[in-house]
């Protein structure tokens, strides 16, 4: 992207509030399979990050290499939103130094990164009753008026030029958390 379009996005941005770039959720997994005290353990330290009770998530079909059956509970999961999740996230981008590779992000703006280790989020401690577990982060951006897409009633899709692009969401990302994208 050249600095021209950079410009001409900061420009837009500045003229019209609804083409501003705000983050709608993010959420985080914890996939562990089907081994049942070590998705207790998940369970602890993302009740411990969020403060909120994750959720659990079960298999939708047997795979036997993996000793998996279906309707096994085997990933439990979190979805923070509002200034909370403003706060989370910047201190999972910590874990991972501010770094994220371009790929990482969709064409419609949302973008997803993994932790290796809980261990490496500020302000979470080694608990040897736990161990060490990984997660991965999914973050959804949207412009104001995305409601239209997830409402009950009159539900309707968004316009092509409403949606996040790519860049919008990589130049937000950068503003907002002094993120580096590789």
């Amino acid at each position: 992207m050249s600095e021209t379009q950079v410009l001409e996005i900061k420009e837009e941005r500045k003229i019209n509030p609804m083409t501003q770039v705000k983050l709608r959720s993010v959420t985080l997994n914890i996939s562990v399979g089907s081994n049942e005290e070590k998705l207790k353990k998940a369970m602890i330290v993302l009740e411990k990050l969020t403060g909120q009770k994750p959720s659990l998530r079960r298999a939708k079909k047997t795979i036997k290499e993996f000793k998996i059956k279906r309707g096994e509970p085997i990933a439990c999961i979190v979805t923070i939103r509002g200034k909370k999740a403003e706060n989370l996230l910047d201190k999972l981008l910590e874990a991972v130094n501010k770094r994220l590779k371009a790929s990482s992000f969709t064409e419609f703006g949302n973008f997803s990164f993994g932790i290796k280790e809980h261990i490496s989020i500020p302000g979470m401690s080694y608990d040897p009753s736990i161990g060490i577990l990984g997660m991965d982060v999914c973050v959804n951006l949207e412009k104001p008026g995305y409601r239209v897409k997830y409402r009950k009633r009159r539900r309707n899709k968004i316009g092509k030029n409403h949606i996040v692009k790519k860049e919008e969401a990589i130049q937000f990302i950068k503003e907002k958390f002094n993120v580096i994208i590789e």
